[in-house]
């Protein structure tokens, strides 16, 4: 049984009627639908992730584009609750790097269990993240746990992690739309790199985000995606 729909003061007492405005939006013939969404998905088949970076220079503009692509994304309740932090500054990526590593060592060598050794075995990871300094920028994305005031108050902001992830994942699909790669790298724990970039108490670092173009004879995990048949499903009940 569907109900009635409320009025806004019935749901809202006391709070301003929002402003709405038309939707800009395009209808395209079912043939051109079909054309895009197939050249799209050709386009992001052939993402791959790689560890190994060239050194060479990637303009800030794309960097801003990119970020720019990523806050395109919802939210919850429109709070945008997420900052990317661009670094490119050699010293500055070389503690990071060292840090990363020194986190990465420990768990490589002592707090990794077995089945989490077992399924990066097929990916070849180690401790040593050259990738952090060899890119010619890190991007370290964090999510606000709260927001914060100006006069030092909070207030709450919803279902971060989740808005997080889908900026994130609009910003790699733009990374490998204007032609260069990244990695989605965590160490783990994570708190060191609200340090070291001076990050406000309601930030939490989510993720390392290299980004620039593939080091000369990069080499890739042989793997395969999951088919269709796997991941989808209609009406399942």
């Amino acid at each position: 049984m569907t109900r009635p729909k409320p009025s806004f003061q019935e749901l809202y007492p006391g709070y301003p009627e929002p402003v709405f405005e038309p939707l800009v939006f395009h209808r395209l013939p079912p043939q051109e639908m079909q054309k895009r969404a197939e050249a799209f998905y050709r386009e992001l088949s052939a993402r791959r992730t790689t560890r190994h970076f060239s050194t060479e220079s990637v303009s800030r503009q794309l960097i801003e584009l990119a970020v720019l692509s990523a806050g395109t994304a919802p939210s919850g309740a429109h709070r945008q609750p997420w900052r990317f932090v661009a670094v490119q500054d050699p010293e500055l990526k070389r503690r990071i790097r060292e840090a990363a590593e020194e986190e990465e060592f420990r768990t490589y060598t002592a707090r990794m269990p077995e089945e989490w050794r077992a399924a990066l075995a097929p990916l070849g990871t180690d401790y040593v993240k050259e990738h952090l300094t060899d890119a010619p920028w890190v991007v370290v994305v964090f999510r606000e746990k709260f927001g914060l005031r100006p006069d030092g108050s909070t207030y709450k902001n919803y279902y971060t992690t989740e808005s997080v992830a889908i900026a994130v994942g609009l910003f790699i699909a733009a990374v490998h739309h204007m032609g260069l790669t990244t990695l989605t790298h965590t160490p783990n724990p994570m708190a060191f790199l609200g340090e070291l970039l001076g990050r406000p108490r309601n930030e939490e670092a989510m993720l390392v985000l290299p980004v620039g173009y593939p080091a000369p004879g990069a080499q890739v995990p042989r793997l395969q995606r999951k088919a269709l048949r796997e991941i989808f499903q209609v009406d399942a009940g």
